[in-house]
């Protein structure tokens, strides 16, 4: 789950970490009054959940109160295109108004967990206000790591390590090693994925702020936090990865046109690859797993269908835990309701297999029975070529 720069920035406050001065509006007059409370000049930043906004002319300077109301005017209620919402963009609902800064150095900071050793990692640059896929592929070595051991913890060493690494003034070690423990403490108490800081900027005064701020949180934790919960803002999410959500699914579209229902994140992997490996394109990610019940099925398949993009339908089912026969009704109850038109494809192994593939024979539609997985793969692409 992500939650907007301003969210992320009031979470990582109460860990002790600076941030500039702002308040979040929905309307040009609420900008207004905003700038005038914080006085001088301000920056207008739309809220959305993705980067990039900078280039995207979502982030703007207002030298006056009345500036800002009218960037907010052209801000609210238009859509952003950013390089990491594609072309679709997204609609700017909410704006931070911030205090402006006069900064001297701009930095990076990240935390997140590595896969390959199992362990928190903190990075840091001094190749601030970039992404950071571009230092790393240009500028390798400007990017400082440290590890964090689980049991140990973040140590006071490894925050002078990166502040040294950063090239900070000495003078600053002890705040600087204060805000990245208490990035550190937020990373664990709130079980984030990941935090960002781009820029992590110095002022002429000699403060350190994070300048922007994004959290992404472990799903699988959020029941232990009921207020990141109330953070969450579906307007940001895709209104089908939403509606899979509330029927406990695991969805994710992709730009596809062959839709995907799968039992077992294994086997959802592998009929992604194999439907590429036919020459096809997977249009989503949908694990019903292994015990979802006949509801949950047809949910899941009327959310497949909902996606314009799709042309065929594979349903690849292994029958374990899940029945082929529980499968092959939700199929059968969805495709009537909807009416689809949309060629399927159906491949079930397991379970009351010959009692699925009863029900679909005589349901009356024009389903496709597939042997075995490159059989499916190959009838599906073809179908989906030819619709």
């Amino acid at each position: 789950m992500k939650v907007h720069e301003y969210q992320a920035k009031h979470i990582l406050a109460h860990f002790g970490v600076a941030t500039p001065r702002g308040e979040v509006v929905f309307t040009p007059e609420e900008a207004r009054e905003a700038a005038q409370r914080l006085g001088a000049a301000v920056v207008v930043k739309a809220q959305i959940h993705a980067g990039g906004r900078g280039k995207g002319g979502g982030v703007k300077l207002a030298r006056t109160p009345e500036e800002a109301e009218r960037i907010a005017g052209s801000l609210l209620g238009q859509k952003l295109v950013t390089a990491q919402t594609g072309l679709e963009g997204r609609v700017v609902r909410r704006l931070l108004i911030e205090e402006g800064l006069d900064i001297v150095k701009e930095f990076y900071i990240g935390l997140l967990v590595d896969r390959a050793s199992a362990r928190p990692v903190f990075m840091a640059s001094s190749e601030g206000g970039v992404e950071i896929e571009v230092v790393a592929a240009e500028h390798p070595e400007k990017i400082i790591k440290e590890y964090v051991h689980a049991a140990a913890g973040f140590q006071p060493f490894q925050a002078r390590h990166l502040a040294f690494g950063l090239g900070l003034d000495p003078v600053l070690l002890q705040e600087t090693t204060k805000i990245f423990s208490g990035l550190y403490r937020a990373f664990q108490a709130t079980d984030a994925s990941l935090i960002e800081i781009n820029p992590f900027v110095q002022t002429r005064d000699g403060r350190l702020l994070a300048l922007d701020a994004k959290m992404t949180f472990d799903d699988n934790a959020l029941f232990r936090h009921k207020d990141i919960q109330e953070l969450r803002d579906l307007n940001e999410e895709d209104s089908l990865e939403v509606k899979a959500s509330e029927y406990k699914l695991n969805y994710i579209r992709l730009n596809g046109e062959v839709g995907c229902m799968v039992n077992g994140a294994g086997l959802a992997m592998a009929t992604m690859d194999i439907i590429q490996y036919a020459g096809g394109r997977p249009a989503n990610f949908l694990d019903v797993g292994g015990g979802a019940n006949e509801e949950q099925v047809k949910r899941g398949f009327e959310i497949i269908l909902g996606d314009p993009n799709v042309r065929a339908v594979l349903i690849n089912i292994f029958g374990g835990i899940m029945r082929c026969d529980i499968v092959a009704s939700g199929v059968v109850a969805a495709a009537k309701s909807l009416g689809t038109k949309v060629p399927v494809v159906v491949r079930l192994e397991g379970t009351n297999v010959e009692l699925g593939q009863k029900i679909l024979a005589e349901s009356g539609l024009n389903f496709t029975v597939a042997q075995g997985m490159k059989d499916a793969a190959e009838k599906v692409v073809a179908a989906a070529r030819g619709h």
